[in-house]
């Protein structure tokens, strides 16, 4: 059975059962902090299972998206793991239970209609004390004692060993499913292709008596897609599937080598393969290789697999070769893949390219960390070593620890985090701001009242009852300190207040009663309720107390303009550059909005210009923008617009403007397009690989920005004496020749004086030994202010110099020109052929200043938009030249 045919027909059976097909979860869930990404199927069902709200259904099946990492080492190398798989599941909240979940499962693995296992080749195992479940199977499916094994906590327990260890909460028995190829062999365990978990108590505390029944039982069973498809397929491991195997094929041929199975190159392609799924999936739903949570991650794999590639001898980028293949495997349960391919092609490529023009370098930096471990019969490589690999050479930690493994050796995680943190706060990274509203006291709410009620599409004003006060994370019943210095969580039954959500920023306003006023600086959802952040001024704030809600009806007009002009802005960029410029993103702020979309190069002047013009011409036309709540569907059928990595419900809010904009959205607009007034593009930027920002203004705003370029305009005719605006470019055209003369007459006076230096230069320099016993000098100098053309004067006299007394030169020379900074190595012919590289020298430069460039071995340049950290640059050069002059062969 082929993998998609096994897919479709798990949904199927367990629809035809009663259970509500539901689609697979976003991979990277936004609503659910807890968590990075999907790691199960159960994961979108927490609220059906802790029993908040008011689910349309009892019980549903999915195909879920996973991502897992906490095996990785085990990918590639055992049959079974992988960073990304897809879970099939079956779900019951409060229906069905342990006998139907047991009969089913069986029916579906064994019966001809479906999957057609022979029993004979199938045992299960349950929980020790599970003798439900132990009886179901003997009694009523028909195994043989023998067939049916008990197993500790630790082995059939859901969380595992919960019973004695914790933690407290919703947690029971599990019943799992093993297959035996040839028949049951009680010597082997056999492959795990099911598990049913039976969550039938809530733990309180510590043994014994410690699991209290719960009134409503609830099933979450789980079977691995990739697994089950191999059992079925009669393959020894996932990786031979038929939606897997292609996807090795093709990563062997991208790195050169042939793929077995068995063969020594099995391992790093099956890792390649595996990995190069994850990051296609990532990608697509818009998570960027980056330095922080879901990014880092994705950032992690995809270095992991070209570092896989690059041992193998692959020293250009190929990932990027394997994200059509990734699609072409899972297009057919996911076809939304392929609307994103040329924008996941360009993000991994880029970063590919990153990893790469540092690796080799890395590599060498690595062997040396490895050569001083084992000279000091350490069984550890060096912190200070890790972290200069993993922030100068973009060799990340795992990736160290990884290859450190291959030595025998782990890496000094302790120092390395030191670093790490000391790092981050002088960079300013890694803090997260902590919220106000911690998960118990929400969870509370809405499971004695339910979710907000959303008043806010017609209303700015509406009487409502206090349903929670949460301050310093808790649930308190009575405030009434006014002033206090953390922000206070209100949660109303029913609120005018939009909630932060599809990049449009929460309302803010005030909430009162007789003698109370709180004023709300921010709003925001969590698990279905609206949380109203903000500070009490008057009076104090007590639980069911009726109060009265008012948004800032003028800011939420504002918002309202800038939200509609965004699908105006979304639908232009179609109609101008194509139907790939995808939404990656967007913020929404009163009479300001931000659009992020997938594009490979700027945006032209011309094109812009379009852009801008479309849109206001719709304005003009003053088309009306309705909004209506229909089925998932229908609205598809409508063709409204999706946005990738957006879960969407059953029942969706689509805004159609004037018919030639139809999109899903959630969020407030205006009635109709005149109401805009004006929207003026004012940037358009790059903010990553591939992906593109266009901000824009409207309404008042945009009529304000306007005004004050005229001014400008104005006051800088004047200045230049212009005459007339139109007159303008052709005087600063004269004032830059001026410019440029008097540049070059500078350049030339100041390359003199720099020249004249080289001899104090070189008398300071750093002398080091080289392997052969010869010497040579190092020099590391900001120029202060001279023009770029002094760097090279001086390069050249320096070497000049050195080589005349019998000295090889290697110089990092660096300046500041226009808030810019400027770069160039050199490097003496001598030192060149014994392998001291101009170009890794000013490129170790670039990074700290935040740019990049290169050039010959001997002579590179390169620039930076950080002039702040030249000095820790030239420093950082002046290092990797000693280290490479120290290294030579």
């Amino acid at each position: 059975m082929k993998t998609d045919d096994l897919r479709a027909a798990y949904l199927d059976f367990f629809e035809a059962k009663g259970c509500v097909r539901r689609p697979s979860d976003v991979l990277v869930p936004k609503d659910d902090p807890t968590v990075l990404f999907t790691p199960a199927g159960m994961n979108q069902f927490k609220a059906e299972f802790l029993g908040l709200g008011k689910p349309d259904f009892k019980s549903a099946v999915t195909s879920q998206k996973c991502l897992r990492t906490g095996d990785i080492e085990n990918v590639g190398v055992t049959a079974r793991h992988h960073t990304f798989f897809e879970m099939l599941g079956n779900f019951s909240f409060g229906d069905y239970f342990k006998r139907e979940a047991i009969h089913w499962a069986w029916e579906f693995l064994t019966s001809k209609k479906w999957l057609g296992m022979n029993p004979d080749e199938l045992n299960v195992t349950v929980y020790e004390e599970d003798d439900e479940a132990a009886g179901i199977w003997a009694n009523e499916i028909g195994l043989e004692q023998a067939r049916i094994r008990r197993h500790g906590e630790h082995d059939n327990f859901w969380p595992a060993g919960a019973p004695t260890n914790g933690p407290d909460g919703v947690c029971g028995p599990c019943s799992e499913i093993f297959h035996h190829p040839g028949g049951f062999d009680p010597a082997k365990e056999g492959t795990e292709i099911w598990n049913l978990v039976f969550t039938q108590f809530e733990r309180k505390g510590a043994p014994p008596d410690n699991l209290i029944p719960l009134p409503a039982k609830n099933i979450d069973t789980g079977m691995g897609l990739e697994r089950t498809a191999a059992v079925l397929q009669g393959v020894k491991a996932n990786f031979e599937i038929d939606t897997l195997r292609p996807l090795c094929d093709a990563a062997a041929e991208a790195v050169g080598v042939p793929y077995d199975y068995d063969a020594k190159t099995g391992r790093p392609v099956r890792r390649i393969a595996d990995h190069a799924r994850a990051v296609v999936m990532a990608v697509h739903e818009g998570v960027r290789p980056g330095n922080s949570m879901a990014e880092y991650v994705v950032k992690q794999l995809l270095r992991r697999a070209s570092l896989e590639g690059y041992l193998l001898g692959r020293t250009e980028p190929f990932l990027y070769s394997l994200v059509q293949p990734v699609v072409d495997s899972l297009k057919a349960a996911y076809p939304e893949l392929t609307q994103t391919v040329a924008s996941t092609v360009d993000t991994v490529k880029a970063e590919e390219e990153r990893f790469l023009s540092t690796v080799d370098r890395g590599i060498k930096r690595f062997d040396r960390a490895v050569e001083a471990a084992q000279q000091q019969g350490a069984n550890a490589i060096d912190g200070d070593a890790a972290w200069e690999l993993h922030g100068t050479y973009g060799v990340l930690v795992e990736m160290t620890e990884a290859l450190a493994a291959r030595h025998n050796l782990s890496v000094d995680r302790q120092r390395f985090e030191e670093l790490r943190s000391e790092h981050e706060k002088t960079s300013g990274t890694g803090a997260f701001a902590d919220s106000v509203m911690a998960a118990g006291p929400i969870d509370a709410v809405k499971k004695e009242h339910g979710e907000t009620v959303f008043l806010g599409y017609d209303a700015t004003e509406a009487d409502a009852t206090i349903l929670g006060v949460i301050a310093q994370g808790r649930l308190v019943p009575t405030l009434d300190e006014v002033g206090h210095a953390e922000p206070v969580g209100l949660i109303l039954d029913r609120t005018p207040f939009y909630a932060e959500a599809g990049g449009q920023v929460g309302d803010v306003g005030s909430i009162m009663s007789d003698g109370m006023r709180f004023r709300v600086s921010d709003t925001q959802k969590q698990g279905g309720l609206t949380v109203h952040l903000g500070h009490l001024e008057a009076g104090s704030l007590t639980a069911g107390a009726n109060v009265q809600a008012a948004v800032d009806a003028d800011r939420r007009a504002a918002i309202r303009r800038a939200h509609s002009a965004t699908h105006l802005l979304h639908h232009a960029l179609h109609e101008t550059i194509g139907k790939d410029a995808t939404q990656r993103g967007s913020v929404v702020e009163p009479d300001r909005l931000r659009f992020d979309f997938a594009h490979r190069q700027a945006v032209t002047p011309a094109e812009l210009e379009t852009i801008e013009d479309r849109i206001n011409l719709r304005v003009m036309e003053g088309s009306s923008i309705d909004t209506n709540e229909m089925d998932l569907a229908e609205a598809k059928t409508l063709g409204a617009m999706m946005l990738f990595g957006e879960k969407y419900p059953d029942r969706v809010r689509v805004v159609n403007a004037g018919g030639f904009s139809i999109e899903f959205c959630g969020g407030t607009h205006a009635t109709n397009t005149g109401q805009l007034g004006l929207c003026r593009i004012v940037s358009e930027e790059s903010v990553g690989t591939g992906v593109r920002r266009i901000t824009a203004v409207t309404g008042p705003r945009a009529i304000r920005e306007a005004r004050e370029a005229g001014a400008v305009l104005k006051q800088a005719t004047d200045l230049l004496k212009a005459g007339k605006p139109e007159e303008l470019p052709g005087r600063v055209t004269a004032l830059q020749e001026e410019l440029k003369e008097a540049r070059k007459q500078l350049a030339a006076a100041t390359a003199k004086s720099a020249a004249g230096g080289a001899d104090e230069l070189l008398a300071q320099a750093e002398t080091v030994t080289l392997p052969d016993g010869t010497t040579a000098k190092i020099i590391a100098h900001d120029l202060n202010g001279a023009p770029r053309e002094a760097l090279r004067t001086l390069a050249d006299t320096l070497r000049k110099k050195g080589e005349a007394a019998g000295t090889p030169v290697a110089a990092i020379l660096g300046t500041v020109v226009d808030g810019k900074v400027a770069l160039l190595a050199a490097v003496s012919p001598a030192l060149v052929k014994l392998g001291v590289k101009a170009g890794d020298a000013v490129k170790v430069a670039a990074q700290e200043v935040g740019g990049g460039g290169g050039g010959r071995p001997d002579l590179a340049e390169a620039g930076g938009k950080r002039p702040e950290f030249l000095e820790q640059a030239l420093k950082k050069s002046h290092i990797h030249i000693r280290n490479s002059c120290e290294s030579v062969k």
